[in-house]
């Protein structure tokens, strides 16, 4: 099993994204100590050649690091078929339980690696480089989370045993469950969904006043309203979103619909939830920098941007999810 391409390619790129973030710690370390803009000193030279390659270098790495969140569910889900029980990716995450801790901190890490790159990306648009420091402290706190990440993927891997029988969805997002998932697929139908459109009604209002007011307020209230939402909408496909999908009302796993047979409808409906709200918490993340003068107008240009492309995912992911229910013979009411 550990042959697979899709875990070979997991592990091989965490081990390999570890030993390339373990030296820009080194050299990050250096940097955070000694940086000093105003110098012209052969060992501030020195560093700002080494911080141009590191923070080149960082961003493949990360990159690499966002596109590793997915392919871990694509993974899952395409040796779910090696498992007695199993039918999804909930099956593979079941037959050893740390899967379950190595997706929720690749879910962690999406944001944050997006986040690193997006600051290195500010401090590029400074002739004096002003986030030096703070993106490297943040690398350098990365840095054992990563450490932890190929270690859960290393010990969920090597934990799988084809022999087990494993438990799949109809268990774990069961209606009569004691647990959260069963708990958000037992939610009541109707006011979940009430919830799940006034959300996005409220975040489409905050996020167009935002294209139109320069108010910091407005900035840090998208933020909030993405983050909650993400969570709103999670519970919403497991309540009613997927449901909708495979016309059983007993159903109600969030990874089915990443399968061939529900023609992989499922990836851009978590790209648009999950790119939605990664750019939609950015102009609250980054209002604060706006106080660094050399960062201010780049700062503004951007955050426009990110609104623009935080609401193109966001309707990407309404519109996804919407369909089977609007156009659907099926129905959970009456």
């Amino acid at each position: 099993m550990i042959l697979h391409p899709g875990i070979l390619a997991l592990i091989g790129g965490s081990a390999f994204l570890l030993l390339m973030t373990f030296f820009a710690v080194l050299h990050g370390v250096t940097i955070v100590r000694k940086w000093d803009f105003a110098s012209s000193s052969a060992e501030q030279i020195s560093l700002e050649r080494k911080t141009y390659l590191i923070s080149t270098i960082m961003n493949y790495v990360l990159g690499f690091q966002i596109a590793a969140a997915f392919l871990f569910v694509f993974t899952l889900d395409d040796i779910h078929r090696l498992f007695v029980g199993a039918m999804c990716a909930t099956g593979s995450l079941n037959a050893n339980p740390v899967g379950w801790y190595a997706l929720c901190l690749k879910i962690v890490l999406f944001f944050l690696s997006g986040i690193w790159i997006a600051l290195n990306h500010i401090d590029g648009k400074a002739e004096d480089y002003p986030l030096v420091r703070p993106k490297y402290v943040l690398l350098i706190l990365l840095f054992p989370l990563f450490c932890l990440d190929l270690y859960l993927l290393v010990r969920y891997f090597l934990g799988l045993d084809p022999v087990v029988i494993t438990s799949c969805c109809g268990s774990l997002f069961g209606d009569s469950g004691d647990r959260v998932a069963s708990t958000m697929a037992s939610l009541p139908v109707l006011p979940t969904m009430a919830t799940f459109y006034g959300g996005i009604l409220l975040y489409f209002v905050v996020a167009g006043l935002c294209l139109y007011s320069g108010r910091g307020i407005l900035r840090y209230a998208l933020s909030g309203v993405s983050v909650g939402l993400l969570f709103v909408s999670i519970a919403s496909v497991i309540s009613f979103i997927s449901v909708y999908f495979y016309e059983l009302p007993t159903h109600h796993c969030p990874f089915d619909i990443l399968q061939a047979g529900y023609h992989f409808v499922g990836y851009p409906l978590y790209v648009g939830m999950f790119g939605g709200t990664f750019f939609g918490i950015l102009p609250g993340c980054f209002q604060g920098l706006k106080k660094i003068g050399t960062l201010q107008e780049a700062i503004c240009n951007l955050e426009r941007t990110y609104v623009r492309l935080s609401m193109g995912f966001m309707i990407l992911f309404v519109l996804v999810s919407s369909y089977p229910v609007v156009t659907g013979e099926f129905t959970l009411f009456g």
